[in-house]
């Protein structure tokens, strides 16, 4: 079968966690999957001494630029935010290893440089879990849609938002008060400025728009208006009307063509559209093209096992290729529309 494959893991929180188990819990399994054993030779973290539940504790280490350049087969990012995880995977396509990275902050900022770094040094750069987490939306987009023309994106791609929004219409309740219960939760983070104020979503509807229309498109090209001024009295009034509000990303082609306009912002959605059964914490995108029409994709956009499902299966992609020589498909940038 051959000698094994080599994982570098670089980040140890809840989705890096989740990574490590499943590749160790499914190992069989992804042998006969590849052709080949995957064997994680490290764990990148901030505290090696730091109990990690589920995580054999000789794979940590606090040297991440270390175990980046260290030439693995495959190096997994879930460090998340710009820096360093920008400089670290740098490095890791340098010393010749395919990417698989959550990093959704990355690639919307500097997502067609780490493209062209990787076309250059003949590596993979696989990212399906940065946008909508478990949910398989992003390789349908480049390959199963690639013989079709998109026309627009709208979706939920912000599980906390949606959870607010949901409690608010169900319970008539204020923002502050629903705020308050989902960070008790685990929904929304202590500073839940990245969610609520459209930042997440924004990052994920460049990383969509890019794919979906064959242009670069980055975070700042993103119009964007959070949720945090929606009121109650505003969710009742939408109810009223047999409406419901959403915090939506979209992306669309406009009417000649020629441009693309992309914007996350409240938008009121029609009880009868299926993205008004979109509750709590799932995501849900609407993707619409000229030949097969309608297609939505529905499931869990975050957590640590979904976003892992996502991660491992860009992992076997990548292994795969490692095998036999080849890479995955390019960035697709060559109709260079005009964001407008």
């Amino acid at each position: 079968m051959g000698s094994p494959l080599t994982v570098a893991l670089l980040g140890g929180g809840t989705v890096g966690a989740s990574v490590a188990q499943l590749i160790s819990e499914s190992a069989d399994d992804l042998t006969a999957r590849i052709g080949r054993e995957l064997k994680l030779t490290g764990i990148a973290v901030r505290d090696a001494s730091k109990p990690r539940p589920g995580v054999d504790s000789k794979l940590l280490t606090e040297d991440a630029a270390g175990l980046a350049a260290s030439g693995t087969d495959i190096v997994i990012e879930v460090i998340g935010g710009i820096e360093p995880a920008k400089t670290l995977i740098e490095s890791a396509i340098a010393n010749g290893s395919s990417i698989v990275t959550a990093n959704k902050a990355l690639l919307a900022a500097h997502g067609a440089h780490l493209h062209k770094l990787a076309e250059e040094a003949g590596v993979d750069l696989y990212y399906e879990a940065a946008v909508a987490g478990a949910i398989p939306l992003l390789r349908p987009l480049r390959e199963s849609l690639a013989g079709d023309k998109v026309t627009k994106i709208l979706g939920i791609v912000n599980g906390t938002t949606n959870f607010i929004l949901s409690k608010m219409y169900n319970d008539g309740a204020d923002y502050s008060v629903v705020l308050k219960e989902a960070q008790d939760l685990g929904y929304a983070e202590a500073d839940p400025t990245a969610d609520v104020e459209g930042f997440d979503s924004a990052a994920k509807a460049a990383i969509l728009s890019g794919l979906a229309f064959h242009t670069n498109v980055t975070a700042d090209d993103v119009y964007r208006e959070g949720m945090t001024k929606v009121t109650a009295d505003d969710i009742a009034a939408a109810k009223s009307l047999g409406y419901v509000i959403k915090l939506l990303a979209i992306a669309e082609l406009t009417e000649d063509d020629k441009g693309v306009i992309v914007r996350v912002h409240p938008a009121m959605i029609p009880l009868t559209h299926p993205l008004a059964s979109v509750r709590d914490a799932f995501n849900a995108v609407f993707v619409e093209a000229e030949a097969a029409g309608q297609v939505m994709f529905y499931g869990r956009g975050a957590g640590g096992a979904p976003t892992a499902s996502s991660v491992v299966g860009d992992v076997v992609a990548a292994a795969r290729h490692r095998i036999t020589g080849s890479v995955g498909p390019a960035q697709s940038i060559y109709a260079d529309l005009e964001v407008r």
